[in-house]
């Protein structure tokens, strides 16, 4: 590979993990200075990847942005209105006895698809301890259980953020991401679980002295700020304390475990059906790749339509809004929600535009065809590629979102070049992002200060579970890189 090209690359990703860890600047100002940084030290002139930067990040937005604003705003429904406790109480009572590690993990990875890890542990932890309380044993494994089963589907399945921005990325079909995603979450749950019950009663006797407390003495000392601190926390918060009080004459809200399903299933159920419907209207008329000669049927265009990603959440925003939060529920305070639930989106959109925008930036510099044309003299896999990007990524620094969508804006100029299919390339962006989760990830704490782990005790419990996440999904990778 040309030196000057490689230096352009290494200097790049260097640029994001420098900043990101040694300044005060966030991941989305990394990635436009380490585009800026690639196209001069590739060559290219100021204007040239300015236009580039731009174009990337434009050509992003515009097939992903809309998607995650309405996906986080479907999460903030269910967790407010409390149709995530729901879903998980459902899954406990279905698998039954001594199987609760099965269900927090399984409960874990669904509510994880619309909703943020962080806010959605914080939800569903005190079923793991009311659990663990009634059990007398077993906290650790449960939250751990909880907490991996979340990760899963928070790095595979769209309409997660990161997932999303990658799909938008690479161009890889988003319903068939959403069910190869699905498919890796499934076969994973059981390296969840199983490494979570082998090392949970290891730690037991590590639990804080504190949160112990909480858990089987049933201590009440507070909620929220409190617990992620490592405090009691509330043994029974009302799962839809965000409602407020119900006015006189008005009985509680609790909306069922099948309602509080409806706004994630829906959407789902509408992109897959569009992506099915559509392959097999190709087959149908023997046009199986690109556009030339295809001219969809009736029954495709009109799952294309409402099976579009954007039409497909509105359908879903609308179920959550009319169907979960009640009757009594004011305007101002749905909108106030809606509001939440933009900021915490605006974030993710910036970072998922400026991924595009560096992508394209490698792709017009030429730096993207040289480091293909690298590797693929290499005795490796092309679909590990953007797998071992993604961990390298995730290692420096820290978020998986961030990892996932850096190895897809280096692997979009590659896929052509390495053989590999965008969804395939799509899916080893999201699994190398799930390694090692530790100190510089924000859910590392959320997860460990509710377990009540601390020092070499939430590396073995936390930081081991997810790699063994990780390591799990190396062979589906090679598999699916084979098959696609």
């Amino acid at each position: 590979m040309d030196l000057q090209l490689l230096a352009a690359l290494v200097a790049g990703i260097a640029v994001i993990v420098l900043v990101v860890l040694r300044t005060r600047l966030d991941a989305f100002v990394a990635l436009l200075l380490a585009a800026l940084v690639t196209g001069s030290i590739a060559g290219s002139a100021p204007g040239d990847t300015l236009d580039s930067l731009v174009t990337g990040f434009g050509n992003t937005l515009a097939s992903i942005g809309i998607v995650i604003g309405l996906g986080v705003a479907v999460g903030k429904v269910l967790e407010v209105s409390g149709g995530a406790d729901a879903l998980a109480r459902a899954f406990v009572r279905a698998l039954g006895k001594d199987r609760e590690a099965w269900a927090l993990g399984g409960t874990g990875a669904v509510v994880s698809i619309p909703v943020f890890c962080d806010s959605g542990y914080v939800i569903l932890n005190p079923l793991a301890r009311s659990i663990a309380r009634r059990r007398r044993h077993g906290y650790v494994a449960l939250a751990l259980a909880l907490g991996c089963g979340m990760t899963l589907t928070h790095h595979m399945v769209p309409p997660t953020p990161g997932p999303l921005g990658v799909a938008g990325i690479l161009g890889a079909d988003l319903g068939a991401l959403i069910l190869t995603g699905l498919v890796f979450s499934v076969l994973l749950l059981p390296v969840v679980v199983l490494y979570s019950a082998w090392v949970g009663p290891k730690l037991e006797d590590q639990v804080q002295p504190q949160v112990r407390e909480a858990v089987y003495a049933g201590a009440a000392a507070g909620t929220g700020a409190g617990a992620v601190a490592g405090g009691p926390g509330d043994e029974t918060p009302d799962p839809a304390a965000a409602l407020g009080e119900p006015p006189h004459g008005a009985a509680p809200h609790r909306p069922g475990a099948l309602l509080g399903a409806l706004p994630l299933l829906v959407p789902l159920v509408l992109i897959v059906a569009n992506t099915v419907t559509t392959a097999v209207d190709r087959e149908a008329q023997g046009v199986l790749q690109g556009d030339d000669g295809y001219e969809p049927s009736g029954l495709a265009q009109v799952f294309s339509f409402v099976g579009h990603p954007v039409v497909a959440l509105i359908i879903g925003l609308v179920i959550a809004v009319y169907g979960l939060l009640p009757r009594w529920t004011s305007r101002r305070q749905v909108t106030g929600w809606l509001s939440d639930a933009a900021a915490s989106a605006g974030l993710v959109i910036l970072i998922t535009g400026a991924g595009g925008g560096f992508g394209q930036v490698l792709r017009d510099s030429d730096v993207g065809d040289a480091l293909a044309e690298a590797v693929a003299s290499l005795a490796l896999p092309g679909v590990l590629v953007p797998f071992l990007i993604a961990t390298l990524v995730r290692l420096a620094q820290g978020s998986g979102t961030v990892a996932m969508i850096t190895a897809a804006s280096v692997t979009a100029p590659l896929v052509g070049g390495l053989g590999v299919s965008a969804l395939a390339a799509a899916v080893a962006c999201c699994a190398g992002s799930m390694v090692f989760s530790y100190f510089n990830d924000s859910y590392f704490w959320v997860v460990t200060r509710f377990t009540g782990l601390e020092g070499t005790a939430a590396l073995k419990g936390w930081s081991c579970l997810t790699t063994a996440a990780w390591a799990g999904s190396i062979p589906l990778v090679l598999l699916t890189g084979a098959l696609l």
